[in-house]
């Protein structure tokens, strides 16, 4: 065998091996990006519609600040295994009262924009959602410390904090920050 060939083999086996340790490095990245500092999920049922519908696809990024507004996926409560996409309504501390279609946190009326849809298709005096208080619903009067009251944008028929109770703060996967799919629908969020 000639040097030159024998000096072209181990160039391509080198390559080849840099080739492979790269992927192991790339693979390795994205399993860690996906395991620690973000979510890739798809949406099922129609809880957050018209914001989230059935098959989109979402990016979360775990480990965020949350606020009043974000939306999250978090483990479902009640079925192990499950995950769920629903709007923080309540942070710790906040009082919560829905009447008459308007929301209160802490007595103050908040605006709720993604509901304006499905608010016009209700008949004259309908609800969209129910009048409740934390009171009615668990007898306190503040969202305790470590959790949240979320609801689903749909809300007729969300099973949310309504029903579910309060989301201790290590059962939220993260926050809602990208819509990629469907193509022609690409969001971020705040």
């Amino acid at each position: 065998m000639s040097k030159h060939k024998t000096e072209s083999a181990e160039s391509l086996g080198h390559w080849l091996l840099q080739v492979f340790i790269l992927a192991i490095v790339i693979f390795g990245l994205y399993i860690f990006m996906f395991r620690v500092l973000l979510a890739n999920e798809t949406i099922t049922g129609p809880s957050m519609q018209p914001t989230f519908e059935n098959n989109d696809r979402v990016i979360a990024v775990r480990h965020s600040k949350l606020s009043r507004g974000d939306i999250v996926i978090l483990r479902a409560p009640d079925q192990p295994g499950a995950l769920y996409i629903k709007r923080i309504i309540g942070v710790p501390g906040d009082s919560i009262k829905s009447k008459n279609d308007v929301m209160y946190i802490n007595g103050k009326p908040i605006k709720e924009p993604y509901l304006t849809e499905y608010k016009k298709k209700l008949a004259k005096g309908q609800l969209y959602t129910n009048n409740f208080s934390l009171q009615q619903l668990y007898h306190v009067k503040r969202v305790p410390k470590d959790c949240y009251f979320v609801m689903g944008d749909h809300r007729n028929v969300s099973k949310d904090s309504r029903m579910l109770g309060f989301i201790k703060k290590k059962d939220i996967v993260g926050e809602v920050k990208l819509r990629y799919f469907p193509f022609d629908q690409i969001q971020w969020f705040k």
